[in-house]
């Protein structure tokens, strides 16, 4: 692909996304009774995956606590 080519369909991604979760969010879409406010939903996964990470990073501090006490 074209260097210029991928700018620009990254920036009419990047640049789409975000004006669709603004809408949805200020507009409050709903179609057969359920919400489609993609902004809320963005919140929930990166909340998520905050949680998930630290997690990961006190178990890796477990896991290298205890190699260490086998020395």
């Amino acid at each position: 692909m074209n260097k210029w080519l991928e700018i620009l369909v990254g920036l009419i991604l990047v640049i789409g996304t975000i004006l669709i979760a603004w809408f949805s969010g200020a507009n409050q879409w709903t179609w057969l009774g359920l919400s489609w406010d993609f902004r809320n939903a963005a919140w929930v996964v990166l909340k998520g995956g905050i949680a998930w990470f630290v997690f990961f990073i006190g178990l890796l501090f477990l896991l290298l606590g205890i190699s260490d006490l086998k020395n």
